[in-house]
């Protein structure tokens, strides 16, 4: 095959974007961590250096997929990613946004169900559960098995739903900051939000920090649409916001 070694390439490269990614977002929210909370990390750094060397083996997973597909839509015209804006109408970028984000979160939450089936979960979740408590460097702090189930859903959908390549870069770049602060370890939006009406639609770390102390339910990246559904939503946990963790001194 004469392109494979320009696909390789592109593979390699993806790899270490998302590598350098990861290092730099969950470091990022690591040190705002220090910052706001001393102290909350400083007798985790054994399990923190096990999530980094997890996460940089997901990184390579992510960037495979996330390589081909970059390939394919530059010089193949294999995906449905576009860039021409006046192809499609201006209602359809936040839709497709939303689509893209709530076919992500339908995904999620369903394998999320399995891996915590017995066997399943002993397989390859636990990986994920012995952040406890899980820090802003567990973001991507997964077995293979898991990583593979979460690193094809999004490069699938450009083959079959339409995205402008900045509505990707977003869905992205959404995907990249819920998954680190929902793992930070302590609430860093306002206790406002948390609470309210949009709260109670969409997850944060109070919403994820209940699953990790429980191992059930609370299973959603994004929205609470499927818990809620489905009779799985917990509730929040135990910590208040950053704001009001400072308020109680």
């Amino acid at each position: 095959m004469t392109y494979l070694p320009a696909i390789i390439i592109s593979a390699v490269a993806m790899t270490l974007i998302v590598g350098v990614r990861y290092l730099i977002t969950s470091g990022f929210f690591a040190w705002l961590t220090q910052r706001a909370r001393p102290g909350q990390y400083d007798k985790l750094k054994p399990q923190m250096a096990r999530e980094i060397r997890w996460s940089l083996y997901s990184a390579a997973i992510y960037g495979i997929p996330a390589g081909i597909v970059a390939w394919g839509w530059q010089n193949a015209g294999w995906t449905q990613i576009y860039m021409d804006i006046s192809l499609y109408p201006l209602w359809y970028l936040p839709v497709s946004l939303l689509v893209y984000l709530f076919l992500h979160d339908t995904w999620f939450y369903w394998t999320h169900r399995l891996f915590h089936r017995r066997g399943w979960f002993e397989l390859a979740h636990a990986v994920h559960h012995e952040s406890r408590p899980p820090t802003a460097w567990a973001a991507m702090s997964f077995h293979p098995i898991e990583a593979i189930s979460g690193a094809v859903v999004v490069p699938l959908l450009v083959f079959i739903i339409p995205v402008h390549v900045g509505i990707l870069g977003l869905v992205l770049l959404i995907m990249t900051i819920m998954g680190v602060t929902n793992h930070m370890g302590w609430e860093i939006f306002p206790r406002w939000l948390v609470n309210g009406p949009l709260g109670k639609g969409l997850i944060t770390a109070s919403h994820h920090e209940k699953h990790h102390s429980a191992y059930r339910g609370n299973y959603g990246l994004y929205f609470r649409f499927w818990d809620k559904v489905c009779g799985t939503d917990l509730g929040l946990g135990s910590f208040g916001s950053a704001a009001s963790q400072r308020s109680r001194g």
